[in-house]
């Protein structure tokens, strides 16, 4: 069933796994990087491979968010590098036209953006829009014309009208935004004109050739999880039901449409998607981070959706659909929902992947998410550490063909992912080990020793031609105040201070406990929360403005905090750890300095790591100044602590450039413009 083509007006895609537009952090700024990226989608089998929100005037500059671009004739062959390779394995491109209105602040262009109404920025900025009379609105529609058509001299199959996410389209759609007294405003027909129109225009102007889809949510506004708010929605799609050639649904929280798994599961759209069949005849896709080939079948089955649609799994895994029409379900690398690829977009960076390294590296590194350079020369391999950067640089280092050694210290693979797999709402996040140690099983060629705790004496013996030492971190008991580590308790040492490893160990303290977050990310919620449901008081504390500040980055951190107040967290925000006796903490208001006093019993400190590089001293140390018999590296949080997507990435670096090693130079390619071109134009 999920290989049957789909007609999409004058298209057909060859199946139904469809991957939708989603932003990268490469956008116009590094084509060479997008094209790439979406081309080895489209060879893993994807019928339908959208580009990223692309903008159709200047007025509409999401830097430091960069997306595609239409703006001109100049933008065409940009996108030509990514059709052309799309199309040469026999997928669909489809391109989303875009324009931000509130939600852009045009901090490259300098232009007025345009809107509704005069709205303050929504992204935060201390900007305004221009409200939109009935001239700028034909100038938009003449905008969007000339983009559409560029679409299609670039090749593109299909073409969106983007109507959600809190663009432009969307705030003419929306009741309590849209208050003009013209035709444009007050009737439902009246806010649908805007959308109507465009629909109408792009498919008189690419419609013979191009599938014209419209994006559009489900829902009003957001509400309970689960329990859709439908307000005008399904009047509002069933006046516009047959316009365009496919529906592409999502809904109005995005925290929930693309959520990570710690609060937001598998399919979780199904409850507002149940109706939007029911209205139109033309073929539906949506999302739900679609991971299981069983869940596929069973949302097409259901009339839930005509196609499956992707981001994130498609991240994770581009060959998901090959792997399943193969039947290889074991090869899948399932997404495990941390969205730290969206933090790469939040960042104005290209986006990475936890569970694919090569993701954003296809064309800098001309690294490929299934094809591994085979080896060059016999060599051993000693991997010191089954950990997210040991397992892949060992299925890595496998799959290129060399004979490697992986000994790990425990019983059980995975190292700190293991552990934190079963904090709360962590589970899937075990994913990172179960489908290396799936792989590295497979391989005969890898030799996999547990309980062996490795002493450099025992590196030397092995006889490696290679050694990466990938023995993780530790988490430190002390906080770091930007320029040293400092300890927070006396020397008499009586304070009861733990640390996320003491937590993970099942070492949970006793009675008032304050966790104090100087990390930023997941860890200290998830420790808060795993001493609440252990029956502690808990009070959270960050010197942050906000909880888990960073997750705001992978669009978490709304949820994150809602969370923690439910569970009846206290948070305190804003205040740096100054002391703990044992019987009440000491904190500075990073602002004023003015003190607060918190009683407590006990003091988790998430702050940093310290990187378990002893057994790589010991190595150098061994050899007293020799040359080594063997290239010795660290890698992963041995090297430098940092995410698990750091981590894997250390490791798979480790395996493809292991041919190079002490080479000097670098593998990145850069993205630039033709200078000496644009020289001479000027």
């Amino acid at each position: 069933m999920l290989f049957e083509p789909v007609s999409i007006g004058p298209v057909t895609a060859k199946n139904r796994f469809y991957e939708v537009p989603h932003c990268t952090g490469m956008g116009w700024l590094r084509p060479h990087t997008l094209a790439a990226m979406r081309a080895v989608k489209a060879e893993g089998g994807w019928g339908v491979v959208c580009t990223e929100y692309t903008s159709i005037h200047p007025s509409s500059d999401d830097l430091p968010h960069p997306s595609a671009a239409l703006w001109d004739d100049s933008d065409i062959q940009a996108h030509r590098l990514m059709t052309d390779m799309v199309h040469e394995h026999g997928a669909l491109a489809g391109v989303e036209l875009w324009y931000g209105g509130a939600r852009s602040a045009n901090l490259h262009s300098r232009m007025s953006p345009m809107d509704v109404d005069s709205f303050p920025n929504l992204a935060g900025h201390p900007f305004q829009t221009r409200a939109m009379d009935k001239d700028d609105i034909r100038t938009f529609r003449q905008w969007h014309r000339r983009a559409a058509l560029r679409a299609k001299e670039a090749g593109f199959d299909i073409v969106y009208v983007y109507a959600t996410h809190g663009y432009l389209v969307s705030n003419f759609l929306n009741p309590r935004m849209n208050t003009r007294s013209d035709e444009y405003g007050g009737s439902l027909a009246n806010r649908t004109r805007l959308l109507r129109e465009l629909i109408d225009e792009t498919k008189d102007a690419i419609g013979d050739r191009c599938a014209v889809a419209v994006r559009f949510s489900a829902d009003e506004e957001i509400g309970v999880d689960g329990q859709p708010v439908l307000g005008e929605r399904r009047e509002m799609l069933a006046m516009l039901a047959d316009l365009p050639d496919l529906w592409d649904i999502n809904i109005a929280d995005y925290s929930l449409e693309m959520g990570v798994s710690r609060f937001v599961k598998e399919a979780a759209l199904e409850p507002y998607m149940k109706w939007v069949r029911t209205v139109t005849t033309k073929p539906v896709v949506t999302v739900g981070r679609f991971t299981s080939p069983d869940t596929m079948v069973q949302q097409v089955r259901s009339g839930i959706t005509d196609l499956i649609g992707a981001a994130r799994p498609s991240i994770a895994d581009p060959f998901l659909p090959r792997k399943i029409e193969e039947g290889r379900l074991s090869a899948i690398r399932e997404c495990i929902g941390c969205n730290v690829c969206y933090s790469g977009d939040s960042l104005g960076v290209p986006i990475r992947c936890t569970q694919n390294p090569t993701m954003g590296e296809e064309w800098r590194r001309n690294w490929h998410p299934e094809i591994l350079p085979p080896k060059r020369r016999d060599a051993r391999i000693l991997v010191v550490g089954a950990g997210p950067a040991g397992l892949e640089a060992a299925r890595a280092l496998g799959a290129r063909g060399y004979e490697v050694l992986l000994a790990e210290a425990d019983r059980d693979l995975g190292g700190r992912v293991t552990r934190e797999a079963e904090l709360p709402g962590m589970r899937e996040y075990i994913r990172v080990r179960d489908y290396r140690e799936q792989q590295l099983r497979e391989m005969a060629n890898v030799s996999i020793f547990m309980e062996s705790r490795m002493s450099a004496e025992d590196v030397f013996s092995v006889g490696a031609d290679h050694v990466a030492i990938a023995t993780g971190a530790t988490w430190r008991r002390d906080c770091f105040d930007g320029e040293r580590y400092l300890s927070v308790t006396s020397d008499s040492g009586s304070a009861r201070v733990f640390t996320p490893d003491d937590i993970m160990d099942g070492k949970l303290p006793s009675g008032p406990t304050i966790v104090f977050d100087g990390d930023g990310y997941y860890m200290g919620g998830v420790i808060a929360e795993r001493l609440r449901i252990a029956g502690s008081h808990v009070i959270y504390c960050t010197p942050s403005d906000s909880v888990s500040h960073w997750a705001g980055n992978t669009s978490e951190r709304r949820r994150v905090r809602s969370h923690l107040a439910r569970l009846g967290i206290q948070i305190v925000t804003a205040h740096k750890l100054v002391a703990f006796d044992g019987r009440e903490a000491e904190l500075d208001c990073v602002y004023s300095g003015e003190k607060m006093r918190l009683s407590a019993l006990n003091l988790v400190i998430v702050s940093a790591r310290t990187p378990n590089d002893g057994l790589y001293g010991e190595i150098k140390e061994a050899a007293s100044g020799q040359a080594l018999p063997f290239s010795l590296t660290r890698i992963g949080d041995c090297e430098a602590p940092s995410l698990i997507a750091g981590a894997v990435y250390a490791g798979h670096r480790f395996a493809q450039e292991l041919d190079s090693l002490g080479e000097s130079g670098h593998h990145i390619r850069h993205e630039r413009v033709d200078v000496v071109t644009d020289i001479k134009k000027v």
